[in-house]
């Protein structure tokens, strides 16, 4: 099963599964974390095919598939059937608060004595993303264009901002993490001073990873200020990618190590090669022709025209040699968090991609 993507902002008066782990036994904890699976000894921990509704593993990343970041937690009869896997299994990828005591379970890090467990949207003081089985619940089963047409639905009818809101924005969806005064760009992985944006040689600007001319929509609200796909880039950068489309070859760019270009064609570094494919996934889904906006398409060419972009099966490529990272992450739930409240369906499920193209 492959869950819902994304490292939540921590509610107050909670400590993170990294830090219970690092906690004392017989301290009394409030632990917020996402349902993982279910464990059935001290290193094997189901997370499909659930065979038990005793216990629960719990994580700060939905994806966790190492038992040592996770934590154990024991359930009494009175949740079992209430957050029992077997019984429910689709709480899977839920986030949740847990009071109880820290206490060995399996001889693994864990919480017993439970007192409280809730969902942490519950109460209301919770901005995590939906959980699977609710966001994607309408997608849930589909293949194809049922697919592709039911995750248009989901995220249709976004925030819109204007463009010189955008600026602001990026600061935020693209902060460096190592240095929160910057923020880091796309195509060179180079970090640039958050104030340093315009238009100017040594300037950063708003890219746009689907063209603008491809569709021809500028950059009107709408496709032309979608977060989704706007990223800071180098100015000189950006005007040398222009509107090209993406494939692999060419030659080498100087001023962003690990790209290559042509006459038709981009090929960004590895390290966002399946971003890159990702946002143009994204584009392709959002808008969708409908409401007056326009259809784009991905197109298995270079040299597109119109509102269509390239190479399909090199972006599939791409969308498979680089999975989904924290900062991808990070970066889907300030998005639908702060500002557009939708999200890019094929970071949170990396599957769809095949199931739809």
């Amino acid at each position: 099963m492959v869950l819902l993507s994304g490292n939540a902002v921590q509610a107050a008066g909670t400590i993170s599964v990294g830090e219970a782990l690092g906690t004392g036994n017989g301290t009394d904890v409030k632990v917020e974390g996402y349902i993982v699976g279910v464990p059935v000894n001290i290193d094997t921990v189901e997370q499909s095919d659930f065979t038990s509704n005793y216990a629960l593993a719990l994580a700060d990343d939905q994806n966790e598939t190492q038992i040592d970041d996770m934590i154990f937690v024991k359930l009494d009869s009175e949740y079992r059937g209430e957050f029992g896997l077997q019984n429910n299994p689709e709480l899977m990828g839920m986030k949740v608060y847990v009071d109880g005591t820290r206490d060995d379970y399996f001889s693994h890090e864990g919480i017993e004595y439970v007192t409280s467990l809730s969902e942490a949207s519950s109460d209301g003081e919770d901005d995590s993303p939906p959980c699977e089985s609710h966001y994607y619940k309408e997608a849930e089963g589909l293949t194809g264009d049922a697919l592709k047409q039911s995750l248009h639905e989901i995220i249709d009818d976004h925030t819109e901002l204007s463009y010189s809101n955008v600026w602001e924005a990026l600061r935020h969806t693209d902060q460096d993490p190592n240095n929160p005064e910057n923020v880091k760009l796309l195509y060179s992985g180079m970090s640039y001073s958050k104030e340093d944006n315009g238009g100017n040689v040594d300037d950063w600007n708003r890219e746009h990873v689907w063209a603008k001319s491809h569709g021809d929509f500028g950059t009107s609200m709408g496709p032309g200020t979608d977060l989704h796909h706007l990223r800071p880039t180098d100015v000189t950068v950006n005007s040398a990618r222009s509107n090209l489309d993406f494939d692999n070859g060419g030659s080498a760019f100087s001023e962003a190590p690990g790209t290559y270009y042509d006459e038709d064609s981009w090929e960004p570094r590895d390290a966002v090669k399946g971003d890159v494919a990702r946002m143009i996934f994204y584009m392709a889904v959002r808008y969708e022709g409908d409401q007056g906006e326009l259809d784009l398409e991905v197109a298995d060419a270079v040299g597109t025209s119109g509102p269509y972009i390239g190479k399909l099966s090199v972006l599939k490529d791409w969308h498979a040699m680089d999975p989904v990272d924290e900062r991808e992450q990070y970066r889907n739930d300030v998005i639908f968090e702060d500002y557009q409240g939708n999200r890019n369906p094929f970071i949170d499920h990396p599957e769809y991609v095949e199931l739809i193209w």
